[in-house]
């Protein structure tokens, strides 16, 4: 079987590190699958890129325009854009992007699969746990599994196989978008 990893926490990083193992897999003329869940955004290097480097390398997109409230936050996200509770059409997306995923570890042709905010998308409640162990019990012998997100429940942690967690140390206070590096 694949092995999995996990990139969680509250530092920056989590889906840059993801993507650099993705690059890294393309080097070698490895299939990847980047599921981004709860994300929308088109104008991102990674999404941008997925020409490029096609046939190797393919990214979709299972969000809704706009960010989702953690808990009480305020009503608008370091970015300025307004955000929102999550709401069933949330929960859809959510988990045509899981099924999605089930879809590539079914069909065997891919040698990595990025699961990018899985764990933020348990925490908020579009998915739960149960939902993403059982996408990761049939996992290919030729593919692994990146999986990433703040706040990874203890049981996603005691499943992979490989653990990193991110922490913040130290940040501006105005929030940085410099393109090709936060986005």
């Amino acid at each position: 079987m694949g092995h999995i990893y996990l990139y969680y926490g509250t530092g920056g990083g989590k889906t840059t590190s993801a993507l650099g193992l993705a690059l890294r897999s393309v080097g070698h003329r490895h299939r990847v699958c980047v599921i981004q869940i709860m994300k929308w955004f088109t104008e991102t290097g990674e999404v941008m890129v997925a020409d490029l480097i096609s046939p190797y390398y393919e990214i979709h997109q299972f969000g809704r325009n706009g960010w989702l409230k953690i808990g009480t936050e305020k009503s608008k996200s370091m970015t300025g854009i307004e955000t929102r509770y999550p709401t069933d059409e949330d929960k859809q997306a959510a988990r045509e992007g899981l099924v999605y995923a089930e879809r590539v570890l079914r069909n065997g042709d891919h040698d990595l699969l990025i699961l990018d905010e899985v764990c933020l998308a348990v925490h908020t409640g579009l998915l739960t746990v149960e939902e993403v162990l059982g996408v990761l019990e049939n996992i290919p012998k030729r593919t692994n599994v990146i999986l990433t997100g703040r706040y990874a429940p203890k049981e996603l942690v005691e499943r992979a196989d490989f653990v990193n967690q991110i922490i913040e140390i130290k940040a501006p206070r105005v929030f940085v978008t410099e393109k090709g590096i936060q986005y």
